[in-house]
C-alpha cells in the first residue's frame, strides 16, 4: 500500500473516532452544565435618613410564600455582607431549621451590608486619640434611627414576617446592640451580643441607666451576650473584653426586670476573630431551650 493510501486509510479511522466519541462527549458537556447557587436576594434602597444607598442580603426560609398565609420571624444581621458574616450565619439558621434539629423557628435573615461601620455603630467619644484615628466617628444615632424609621418598616411592608425581631453584632456590631438594647429595647426582643466593644469611650456605655431599668418596661426580651478569650482592648488605658461583657451581663441581670433573660457565655477557644460562629450557634440553643414549632 502506497502513501497516499496509507493516509487516507488513517483520516478515516481518525473520523469514525470522532464521529463515535461526539455524543459522548456532548453528554458529558450537558451534564456539567452549571446553573447558580441561589442563597437569597440582594435589596437595595435609598435611606433618607443616612442619605445614602444600603444593601441588604436577604435570606428567605425554606417553603417561603409570600402568598401564603405564614409570617416569619425576622433576624437582623449587623456585619451583613456577603463577605462578612451573612453567609455563615444564614447556614447556622438553616442547619437549626432541619426537622430533626428544629430548635430555631424557620426565619427571615436580613443581612444589612456595611458603608461605613465605624460611623455607624459607633457614638461620640471624648477620647481625643480615638477622634483623631477614626475621622468619621459618632453617628450611631443615626443608623438606629435608620433601622427603627425605614429598614424595620421596608422589611415588613416587602415580607412576611411576624412581630419577632432578633438583633446579632460582634465587636463594634455588639456596641450599636448595646446601644440599642439601652435606648431603645422595644426595637428587638431577642439580642445576641458578641464581644462588645464596650471599650469605647472609656467605658460610658457601662455606666449609663438604660431604659430597661425602668419597671414599666415590660415586653419579653431574651438576652445572649458571648464572649472568647480576649484579653486587652485597643483603647488606653486598656480594658479586659471578657471582663466588660460580664459587666454588660450583670448590669441587666441587676435591673431585677422580670421581663428580661440574660445569658453570659465565656467561650475560652475562641478569640475575638472566631468568636461569632460558635456563639451563633450558643445563642439560638440558649434562647431557644426546647424544639421550635416552625
Amino acid at each position: 500500500m502506497n502513501r497516499s493510501k496509507h493516509l487516507a486509510l488513517a483520516f478515516l479511522l481518525a473520523a469514525i473516532l470522532c464521529a463515535a466519541s461526539f455524543p459522548q462527549a456532548a453528554a458529558e458537556t450537558r451534564a456539567v452544565t452549571a446553573k447558580p447557587f441561589v442563597l437569597g436576594v440582594v435589596e437595595q434602597f435609598r435611606s433618607g435618613v443616612l442619605k445614602e444607598d444600603r444593601t441588604l442580603n436577604i435570606y428567605l426560609p425554606p417553603g417561603y410564600d409570600a402568598n401564603a398565609e405564614t409570617r416569619y420571624p425576622v433576624i437582623y444581621l449587623l456585619d451583613g455582607s456577603a463577605d462578612e458574616d451573612f453567609i455563615h450565619v444564614v447556614g447556622i439558621v438553616q442547619f437549626n431549621n432541619f426537622s430533626w434539629i428544629n430548635r430555631v423557628p424557620r426565619s427571615i435573615v436580613v443581612g444589612i451590608a456595611n458603608v461605613d461601620r465605624r460611623r455607624d455603630f459607633t457614638f461620640p467619644t471624648r477620647v481625643d486619640a480615638d477622634k483623631r484615628k477614626f475621622t468619621t466617628i459618632g453617628r450611631s444615632e443615626k443608623f438606629i434611627s435608620f433601622i427603627e424609621k425605614e429598614l424595620q418598616p421596608f422589611v415588613d411592608k416587602r415580607y412576611k414576617t411576624n412581630s419577632s425581631r432578633t438583633l446579632i453584632g460582634h465587636s463594634l456590631g455588639g456596641l450599636v446592640a448595646t446601644e440599642i438594647l439601652f435606648k431603645k429595647p422595644e426595637l428587638f426582643d431577642k439580642y445576641i451580643i458578641i464581644s462588645p466593644s464596650l471599650w469605647w469611650d472609656n467605658g460610658s456605655l457601662l455606666e449609663m441607666k438604660p431604659e430597661i431599668l425602668n419597671a414599666t418596661f415590660s415586653r419579653p426580651t431574651s438576652v445572649y451576650i458571648g464572649v472568647g478569650k480576649e484579653g486587652f482592648t485597643p483603647s488606653m488605658p486598656p480594658r479586659v473584653m471578657e471582663e466588660d461583657a460580664k459587666r454588660l451581663a450583670e448590669k441587666i441581670k441587676a435591673t431585677r426586670n422580670r421581663s428580661f433573660t440574660v445569658y453570659f457565655d465565656f467561650l475560652p477557644l475562641e478569640d475575638h476573630a472566631t468568636v461569632t460562629h460558635q456563639a451563633v450557634f450558643n445563642a439560638f440553643r440558649m434562647l431557644y431551650p426546647t424544639p421550635a414549632s416552625n
